[in-house]
C-alpha cells in the first residue's frame, strides 16, 4: 500500500510556531521590561535603551543577513536541480517524505543557523558602538605609523565582520552542497576534476572565490597582529615577525586571492583542474612561506644575533607597556635610608607615628564580629580602611558596615513575608582607629552599637543600609506592614521606608509583571502591597554598578563612607583593552600566580581578559539607602573611557562635579596598584639590555602571617613623604629582588586632593644592605626573649596571630613594626597584646607602640600614647626603698632552698618554700606597682 505524508494545514504550522515563539519570548520580554523599569528608575534610561537598540538592531540585521543568503543559495540550488529529485532519499525508507522532508529540514536548520548567529552578534554592540565613536590616542605604533585607536576600536570591528561573513558563505556552501548530494547532481563516478558541472559548478564556484576572497581580507588583517605575537622574545612584533611573517601574511594574501581568480577562471572551463591547482599551491605556500619561512629566519638569523637583532622590539614593549599601565609617570628618587631617627625627627613626624595601623584587617574582622555584630542575622563581611578628620586630627581609621544576613535568622522565622518584607535592612557601622587599644588588647571604637553611638564629631543621620555587599536579594518597602528597624531591649524598633530606591510596583500590571519574573505568585495574592510599594533589585553594590556599565572591571573591593551624615558606597571602576600593541599582558608578567594566590580574584579576572591596557578611570559613588548611583571620570586622558562618554554621554559625570567631601574619600584603588606594582616589577628596567638579560627583576616580599609565609600586601598610611611638608593618606609596598629577602625599593601612590593618583618609587643603595620583611621576621625569630615569649603563649591555650610586618618611610630612615595578637583555640576574639618594632640593629616588643618607640628613641615628650597601659623606656631604672630589696632578697633565698629541696625529691619541703615564695611576691608586687612596668621591653642590640 503506498504510503502518503499527512497533510498539515499551514494555518496550523503558523499557529504553531507563533504560540511557540510567545512562550520562548515571553520571559526575554518581562525581563526587558522590568529591566526598562529599573533603569528609568536608577536615573540611566538613556544607557539601556542605547544598549538595547543596538542589540535588537544587530540581532535583526544578522538574523536577515543570515536568513536571507542561506535561503537565496538555497532556492538557488532548488532552481538549478528543479528537474532532478531527491535521489539518495529515494532509495531510503525516506521514500514517502523525499518530497517534504528536505524541505521542512533546510529551513529548519536556516532557521537554526540565523537565530544562533543572532544571538552571537548581538553581544558585538560595544565593538560596533566603538568603531563608530573612536577617540585618538595621538600615539602611533612604529611598524604601521597608524594611531592606536586603529588597534582598539576599529581593527575587533573589521576582524569580527571577516569572521562573520566567512561564516555566511561557508554555511551557504554547505546548504548547496547538501542540495547537490542529495538531488544527485555530485557524481564522484566522474572523478574530482569532473564531479559537479553546469549551472551548479557555477553556482559552487562563486561560493568558493568569495571565501578565498574572505580568506585573503583575514590574512590582510592579520598583519596588524603581529604587533601583538608572543613567540618572539618579549611580547609585540619581533625581528622575525617583520621581517618574515609581515611578508608571508602579503604572500598569503595573494595567494588566495589568485585561488578566488582561478575559479572565477574555471567558471568558463570545463572540470575543477584549475581550482584544484590553486588549492594545492596554497597548501604547498602556506606550509612554505607561513610556517617554514619565519623558523628559518628564527632560527638561522635572529636566535645567533638575538640581542642586536631585537633591541629596537625590547625598546617598543619597554614603551608601549609603560604607556599601557600608566608607569611611565612613576617618579624615582634615592631613598639612603641612612639617616638616623633622633626623637625629634619623630616628633616632627608626629602624625606618621600616630596613624601606624596596628590593628590587622583580619584578627580585627574577628573581633568586631564578637563585639559588635550584636545579633545574629547582622554580619560584618570585610574591613575597609580610610581617613577622616576627627575632632580636628587627620586619622587613618578602620570600619565596617553591619549589613542584614537573612540567612542566619532562625529556620522558624524563615516565612516569605519575613524574607521579603520585614528583614530588608542592615543598620550602622562599627569604626576604630588604627592604633588605639583598651587595657584589654581591644580596639577602641570610635563608632559602635546599634543605633549608633559616637565618641568623635562625626554624625550619621542616616544608617540604614538597603544596599552592600551582603544584598543578593530582592525586598519589598512601602507595604502595609512596618519593617524590622534593629533590636531594641525586650521590643524591635520599626521603620517604613522613605527613601528614593527601589522600583514602583503599585499597580495590578506592574504585580504581575514582577509575580512572573520573580516566580513568586505571593505577590499576585498578598494583601501587603498598595499603591505605594517598591520592589528593590540589584541591591548588591557590585551587581548594580555592574548592570549599569558592563563595560567597566571593578576593584575587588566597595569601600563604605560616612558623607554628609549618609553611608555612601566607592567603588573603584577600570577601564580595560586587550588590543594595546606590544603591551605585555597582565597574565604574562612575573610571579604573577604568586600575587594572584595571596590577593584579589578581580586581579585574576583581568588576566584571564588577556589584558594588557588598564586604567583608574572612574569612581562610582553607591548611596546606601536609596542606591543612587554618580560615575565620576576622574582621568579625562584616557580615550577609552572618552569613547564610553561618547557612547553614553548621561552616564559619566566630570571629577570636578564631585562635592568635596565625597572627593575627600577618594582612594588610590588597591587592585589597580597592585596590577602596577606587578608591572613594574619587570618594567622599571628602561634599559633594553639590562632587560633582555632579566638582570634586576623585583618581587613582592614575604611575611610570616599565622605560621605560614605570605605576600606582603600593599597597605595604606598617613605619612609624610620625604621633603613634603603635610602628611599624606596613600598607598605603599616594598620590593626586594627576585629570590633575595633586602629590599630594593618602595613604591607609593598618593589619594588626597591635588596629589591624587601621583606615584612615587624610592630606590635604596644597591651597594647596601636594607632589611626587606623575611629578614625583619628572621631576626624577631632569633631574638631569644621575643621567641621565648611567643612560644610560652603558644602552649598556654593561646593562638599567637603575628599581624603585617609594616616597613614604615620617616624622612630617610625606616622603622618596621609588627603587631602581636593573642586568640584563645577555642575563640574567636583576637586581642592586641604587643608591638613588635625594629630599626636598624635593634628589635624591642613592648606592650604598646609608645612603649616601643620609647625603647628604641628615649623619651618622646610631643608625643601622646593613645593606649592605655603606660609607656615605659628600657633603660629606666628605678630607685628602690629598703623593704623593696629585703624582700628581693627573701624571694632569692626560698627559691634556692626550694630547688634545694626539688634535687633531694623533699616534696613537702619543697610545697612549703613554693608557698612561702608566692607571699614573698604577693607582697614584692604590691610595692613595686608604682615603679615598675607591668612588662619591660625586651631588646636585641
Amino acid at each position: 500500500m503506498k504510503r502518503t505524508l499527512p497533510t498539515i494545514s499551514p494555518f496550523w504550522i503558523i499557529a504553531f510556531a507563533v504560540v511557540a515563539g510567545f512562550l520562548l519570548s515571553l520571559r526575554t520580554l518581562i525581563t526587558l521590561l522590568t529591566e526598562s523599569w529599573w533603569f528609568s528608575t536608577v536615573g540611566f534610561e538613556q544607557i539601556f535603551w542605547t544598549r538595547i537598540s543596538w542589540q535588537i538592531v544587530i540581532w535583526l540585521g544578522t538574523f536577515a543577513a543570515y536568513g536571507i543568503l542561506l535561503g537565496a543559495n538555497y532556492l538557488m540550488a532548488l532552481r538549478l536541480t528543479r528537474d532532478r529529485s531527491y535521489t539518495l532519499i529515494e532509495n531510503t525508507n525516506l521514500r514517502p517524505y523525499a518530497k517534504h522532508l528536505p524541505r521542512y529540514t533546510v529551513l529548519i536548520a536556516i532557521v537554526v543557523l540565523s537565530f544562533v548567529a543572532a544571538n552571537n552578534g548581538r553581544s558585538a554592540w560595544e565593538i560596533i558602538l566603538k568603531y563608530l565613536n573612536p577617540t585618538a590616542f595621538a600615539i602611533q605604533d612604529p611598524i604601521f605609523g597608524l594611531d592606536l585607536s586603529f588597534y582598539i576600536f576599529q581593527l575587533p570591528f573589521y576582524e569580527g565582520l571577516q569572521r562573520g561573513i566567512l561564516g555566511l558563505l561557508l554555511w551557504s556552501s554547505l546548504i548547496a552542497l547538501a542540495v547537490y548530494g542529495l538531488k544527485g547532481e555530485i557524481r564522484p563516478e566522474r572523478g574530482w576534476k569532473y564531479f559537479l558541472t553546469g549551472e551548479a559548478k557555477t553556482h559552487l564556484c562563486l561560493l568558493l572565490a568569495a571565501i578565498a576572497v574572505t580568506i585573503a581580507v583575514g590574512f590582510w588583517l592579520a598583519r596588524y597582529e603581529i604587533l601583538y605575537s608572543s613567540s618572539g622574545t618579549v611580547f609585540g612584533a619581533g625581528y622575525t615577525d617583520v621581517h618574515a611573517r609581515l611578508q608571508s601574511y602579503w604572500l598569503m594574501a595573494g595567494v588566495t586571492l589568485g585561488v578566488a581568480a582561478l575559479f572565477i577562471i574555471s567558471l568558463g572551463r570545463s572540470g575543477f583542474s584549475l581550482p584544484s591547482f590553486g588549492i594545492a599551491m596554497y597548501g604547498v605556500a602556506l606550509l612554505v612561506v607561513n610556517v617554514g619561512y619565519p623558523w628559518f629566519q628564527q632560527q638561522f638569523i635572529v636566535a645567533p644575533n638575538e640581542l642586536e637583532k631585537e633591541r629596537p622590539y625590547i625598546e617598543h614593549n619597554i614603551q608601549f607597556t609603560r604607556t599601557a599601565y600608566g608607569l611611565e609617570q612613576i617618579q624615582s628618587e634615592a631613598f639612603p635610608a641612612d639617616q638616623p631617627l633622633s626623637s625629634e625627627a619623630l616628633a616632627r613626624n608626629q602624625s606618621t607615628l600616630d596613624n601606624i595601623r596596628l590593628w590587622d584587617y583580619r584578627p580585627l574582622l574577628s573581633t568586631y564580629k564578637q563585639l559588635q555584630e550584636i545579633r545574629l542575622y547582622y554580619r560584618f563581611k570585610d574591613v575597609d580602611i580610610d581617613r577622616y578628620t576627627l575632632n580636628g586630627d587627620y586619622r587613618q581609621v578602620m570600619l565596617a558596615p553591619r549589613e542584614l544576613a537573612y540567612e542566619q535568622v532562625p529556620q522558624q522565622a524563615k516565612t516569605w513575608v519575613n524574607q521579603r518584607l520585614k528583614y530588608t535592612h542592615g543598620f550602622g557601622l562599627v569604626m576604630s582607629p588604627v592604633n588605639q587599644v583598651t587595657p584589654d588588647g581591644l580596639p577602641e571604637l570610635f563608632f559602635q552599637n546599634v543605633p549608633p553611638q559616637t565618641t568623635t564629631d562625626l554624625t550619621l543621620d542616616q544608617s540604614r543600609l538597603y544596599y552592600g555587599e551582603e544584598t543578593n536579594s530582592y525586598i519589598f518597602t512601602g507595604t502595609s506592614t512596618d519593617e524590622f528597624d534593629y533590636p531594641q531591649g525586650e521590643s524591635n524598633a520599626l521603620t517604613r521606608y522613605d527613601g528614593l530606591g527601589g522600583v514602583p510596583m503599585g499597580s495590578l500590571w506592574r504585580r504581575l509583571v514582577y509575580a512572573l519574573r520573580t516566580g513568586s505568585f505571593k505577590i499576585l495574592i498578598s494583601n501587603y502591597f498598595g499603591p505605594e510599594s517598591k520592589i528593590h533589585y540589584y541591591r548588591q553594590v557590585m551587581e548594580r554598578v555592574r548592570h549599569v556599565a558592563p563595560f567597566l572591571q571593578l576593584d575587588n573591593d566597595p569601600y563604605i563612607a560616612v558623607i554628609d551624615g549618609r553611608l555612601q558606597w566607592i567603588v573603584d571602576a577600570y577601564t580595560i583593552s586587550d588590543r594595546y600593541p606590544y603591551s605585555e599582558p597582565l597574565f604574562r608578567s612575573n610571579n604573577l600566580d604568586a600575587i594572584l594566590t595571596e590577593n584579589s580574584s578581580n586581579i585574576g579576572r583581568i588576566a584571564q581578559q588577556r589584558a594588557n591596557y588598564v586604567r583608574d578611570a572612574v569612581k562610582v559613588v553607591v548611596d546606601a539607602y536609596d542606591g543612587t548611583m554618580r560615575f565620576f571620570a576622574i582621568d579625562p586622558n584616557d580615550p577609552v573611557l572618552a569613547t564610553y562618554a561618547e557612547i553614553f554621554p548621561e552616564l559619566f559625570e566630570p571629577e570636578e562635579a564631585a562635592p568635596a567631601a565625597i572627593k575627600a574619600h577618594f582612594r588610590y584603588p588597591l587592585d589597580f596598584f597592585k596590577i602596577q606594582a606587578q608591572m613594574y616589577q619587570t618594567y622599571h628596567m628602561a634599559n633594553p639590555e639590562v632587560f633582555y638579560n632579566r638582570e634586576d627583576v623585583w618581587q613582592f616580599p614575604s611575611q610570616v602571617y599565622e605560621g605560614d609565609v605570605v605576600l606582603v600586601e600593599p597597605y595604606y598610611v598617613i605619612m609624610r613623604l620625604p621633603e613634603a611638608e603635610v602628611n599624606e593618606f596613600m598607598l605603599i609596598v616594598p620590593f626586594t629582588p627576585v629570590d633575595k629577602d633586602n629590599m630594593v625599593a618602595w613604591f607609593a601612590a598618593r589619594s588626597d586632593g591635588d596629589a591624587y593618583g601621583k606615584q612615587l618609587l624610592y630606590e635604596f643603595p644597591k651597594q647596601e644592605l636594607v632589611y626587606g620583611p623575611s629578614q625583619i621576621e628572621a631576626r624577631i625569630d632569633q631574638n631569644p626573649e621575643i621567641s621565648q615569649q611567643l612560644t610560652l603563649w603558644s602552649q598556654e591555650g593561646s593562638r599567637v596571630i603575628r599581624g603585617d610586618l609594616l616597613v614604615i618611610p620617616i624622612e630617610q630612615s625606616l622603622l618596621y613594626v609588627e603587631p602581636v595578637y593573642l586568640r584563645a583555640e577555642q575563640g574567636e576574639l583576637p586581642e592586641l597584646k604587643r608591638v613588635i618594632m625594629a630599626y636598624g640593629d635593634q628589635t624591642v616588643m613592648a606592650n604598646d607602640l609608645a612603649g616601643a618607640l620609647t625603647s628604641l628613641f628615649g623619651e618622646i615628650d610631643t608625643i601622646a600614647p593613645d593606649q592605655a597601659v603606660p609607656d615605659q623606656a628600657v633603660d629606666t631604672a628605678p630607685v628602690l626603698d629598703s623593704q623593696t630589696t629585703q624582700l628581693i632578697q627573701q624571694a632569692l633565698e626560698v627559691y634556692q632552698q626550694g630547688q634545694a629541696a626539688l634535687q633531694e625529691q623533699n616534696w613537702q619541703l619543697y610545697g612549703e618554700t613554693q608557698q612561702q615564695l608566692e607571699s614573698i611576691l604577693q607582697q614584692l608586687n604590691q610595692t613595686t606597682s608604682n615603679i615598675l612596668p607591668a612588662e619591660t621591653p625586651t631588646t636585641e642590640n
